[in-house]
């Protein structure tokens, strides 16, 4: 794996933390490569329990597409009569990125330090509970380049903040402060830039050591009820409920209670 990503797993906790920040952790073929390789390596691998995707640098999250590459790229293809040929980028390399932070069972916690944009928001979009610097921003930036959304965008944006505003957001992009953020759902919680690695690292490693079947069912429920009857909701609901009441975990969080004691789970 490049040195562009780094990852880790420390005692079922994946770090996996974007590491281009003299470039605001832009997106060139070598990094998203190394973030595709990654995510999936993280989605796969049984002994983590929650994923943490962080970025190096107080500048930037993602600034999404590196720009300086894709000029070379694009007039490259031009020339070569095949112009949208560059963009098999989006096949090759976001949308594996965002299916594997999306469909994987475990919780997902991005950790913002600065500017999200385009893909980059996309990625930040795809994890499950967001973190934010006050310091940071968002901003789609696609039509600013003549483009269409990528990167899952147009699936989670008007999940979070509705049709409407997702339609504002993307047709007018502009910078969004952490506060509007927060206060469109895009943010989980805000805190101080200098408290944002360490309050990121509490609140994953609290997942990670949590009720890892019952996260999963939880992300599984809340997946299916955008796109399902309430009937059919509450039968899904049955049906997950059933699998967590029969797991490990909640006979210790039931036995824990009762004794009035810190279940200890062990994600199974």
């Amino acid at each position: 794996m490049a040195d562009t990503v780094l990852y880790e797993v420390s005692d079922g906790l994946a770090t996996i933390t974007l590491n281009r920040p003299e470039a605001m952790n832009a997106m060139n073929i070598e990094t998203k490569v190394a973030f595709r390789e990654a995510a999936q390596a993280a989605a796969a691998d049984d002994s983590v329990r929650a994923i943490l995707l962080t970025a190096a640098g107080d500048r930037a999250f993602c600034v999404g597409q590196d720009l300086k590459e894709h000029i070379g790229g694009l007039m490259a293809a031009r020339e070569a009569g095949s112009g949208g040929g560059v963009m098999s980028t989006v096949q090759e390399h976001y949308n594996p990125i965002v299916r594997a932070l999306t469909g994987t069972a475990k919780p997902v916690v991005a950790a913002v330090n600065g500017v999200a944009a385009g893909a980059g928001f996309g990625f930040a979009l795809a994890a499950d509970y967001r973190i934010v610097a006050d310091t940071a921003a968002f901003n789609t930036s696609f039509a600013g380049v003549a483009l269409t959304a990528d990167s899952g965008i147009s699936w989670t944006l008007p999940r979070v903040v509705g049709p409407s505003r997702a339609a504002d957001l993307l047709l007018f992009p502009r910078s969004i402060t952490a506060q509007e953020a927060y206060d469109l759902g895009i943010a989980n919680r805000i805190v101080p830039s200098a408290d944002l690695a360490a309050e990121a690292v509490k609140v994953a490693r609290e997942l990670a050591e949590g009720p890892t079947l019952a996260y999963a069912a939880l992300k599984e429920s809340l997946a299916y009820g955008l796109t399902h009857s309430l009937e059919e909701t509450l039968e899904k609901e049955d049906e997950l409920q059933t699998r967590a009441g029969s797991s490990e975990d909640h006979v210790i969080a039931v036995q824990a209670f009762v004794n009035k004691e810190k279940p200890k789970y062990l994600g199974r």
